[in-house]
């Protein structure tokens, strides 16, 4: 069941609905946006808190709203969800077994689904995020209450825009989520990372010799900002998969300097072109695995208009090794594609992303295991599934393993493994981000076999039964428990 008034219309309307479920803490003091904030709510995170607006940060001229996302419940409202499996469950309830499997039929069958279940982006001629205009000398970064996250940082990052671009020759609309490192007052650094599809229009802008045009959104509603993170098949369209889980359409506005469309409801919108061949040094960042990012080369935004409400709110996330806020998204996505992975692979049984993995670099996988080695070829169809591909470390165990419960995921991976046999090293594409790999963007990959092993894989000496308690003693210990004062 959705929640009152849900689809949100706008971040007004979704704060006032955590405020009403208890979900919002107002911070009434001044609270410096450089550091302070971010020790604030790292704390609040850890100790499973509310989301924050902070009314008065002593840099900008607009409150913050953050940690919307930072916990399951608070993500199942933004969706208009009880449980975030209810969009997977909507998702999987109309894929038709007939599609094709592989990814093609990944993106028919999606496709499919939001075609019939939800309605294009509705364009309008005037919109909320264009009541003040400030055009050339007028744009100032510095209204916006950007923030510096941990000590090291390159300086003020925005770490919440969404980023519109489009296809230069195809004229595809892509919407992502990237950070944007403020260089001056009309200039941001564009962190796009090699694996994204903005990157991927950008490398037509330049072969082509063009500027490309982009605008940012920040402080949308909680459905547009969920999708800008969705690790969508690249000819999808995010406002189309916002359409299918509002059930309702998304009002879109003309940009007013550049070529693009922005959702009418947002808080405040930059827009700007980039030009082909310029790059500045961006980073540090302290990022979500917990290390700084170091200094790269990225194109610069240069902006032409700064468009906002005339009351606007700023949206941001901060970001550092698990638990962090991202932890409410990243786990949407595991559930929410759940059906789509096992169209790909039709073996699943379940998935765990776990956060301490950054979601990206582990993923646990339930099976129903029928043949010699069938684990393994799991693994190798996992790495081969689109942004999956990024999976540094797979743990392969039997349907009747929880793939939730890390203990007995742990048992599993521990007990149940000849490391000299169900140990499958490779080498694959890694996040742009990871650390640790010897060279950027590849890296080694394990997969473990933590099922039970099989007489055809060369196992001869019987697998042992697990132990488990006959269910007339359990019944009666369940029924005597109060008698044993316990």
């Amino acid at each position: 069941m959705a929640p009152r008034g849900f689809p949100y219309e706008n971040l007004q309307s979704f704060l006032d609905a955590l405020e009403a479920a208890g979900e919002l803490r107002r911070i009434t003091v001044p609270v410096d946006p450089t550091l302070e904030i971010s020790e604030v709510v790292t704390r609040t995170v850890r100790a499973g808190g509310p989301a924050l607006l902070f009314e008065r940060p002593t840099r900008g001229t607009m409150p913050i709203a953050i940690n919307l996302f930072g916990t399951e419940k608070r993500m199942a409202m933004a969706l208009g969800v009880e449980s975030l499996d209810e969009v997977g469950d909507r998702i999987g309830a109309m894929l038709k077994p007939e599609l094709p499997v592989g990814w093609s039929g990944i993106r028919e069958g999606l496709g499919k689904v939001l075609q019939l279940k939800s309605l294009p982006p509705r364009k309008v001629k005037t919109a909320p995020c264009q009541e003040v205009v400030l055009k050339g000398d007028e744009v100032d970064l510095g209204l916006l209450p950007g923030l510096q996250v941990w000590p090291d940082d390159g300086g003020i990052f925005h770490n919440y825009g969404l980023t519109h671009t489009k296809h230069p020759e195809t004229g595809k609309r892509n919407l992502g989520l990237y950070r944007l490192q403020q260089h001056s007052k009309n200039t941001l650094g564009m962190h796009w990372q090699i694996h994204k599809d903005s990157t991927a229009h950008h490398a037509v802008a330049e072969r082509l010799g063009q500027r490309l045009p982009v605008a940012i959104a920040i402080g949308c509603d909680p459905v547009v900002s969920y999708a800008a993170s969705a690790p969508l098949p690249s000819d999808i369209d995010e406002y189309l998969f916002a359409g299918f889980l509002r059930g309702e359409r998304v009002e879109m506005v003309d940009c007013l300097t550049v070529p693009l469309q922005v959702p009418a409801e947002a808080q405040i919108i930059l827009e700007g072109y980039l030009e082909p061949g310029e790059r500045m040094p961006e980073g540090p960042f302290g990022d979500h695995t917990g290390f700084y990012t170091p200094v790269e080369p990225f194109p610069v935004l240069h902006i032409e208009a700064m468009t906002m409400r005339k009351k606007p709110i700023y949206h941001s996330i901060v970001t550092s090794k698990p638990p962090q806020e991202d932890h409410g998204l990243g786990k949407a996505t595991e559930r929410i594609f759940l059906p789509l992975l096992r169209m790909l692979i039709p073996d699943v049984v379940d998935y765990d992303l776990p956060a301490a993995g950054v979601f990206h670099n582990c993923a646990i996988v339930s099976i129903r295991k029928r043949y010699p080695k069938h684990a393994q070829k799991i693994m190798n169809a996992i790495w081969g599934a689109h942004l999956m591909s990024l999976t540094k470390l797979i743990v392969i165990v039997d349907e009747d393993c929880d793939v939730h419960d890390y203990n007995e995921v742990a048992f599993r991976a521990f007990g149940n493994v000849d490391y000299d046999r169900d140990l499958l090293l490779t080498q694959g594409p890694v996040d742009h981000l990871d650390h640790s790999s010897y060279q950027q963007f590849w890296g080694g990959k394990a997969g473990i076999d933590a099922t039970r092993k099989l007489p055809s894989e060369g196992y001869s000496r019987g697998w042992p039964e697990e132990m488990a308690m006959s269910p007339e003693v359990k019944s009666l210990v369940d029924k005597r428990w109060k008698e044993y004062g316990i």
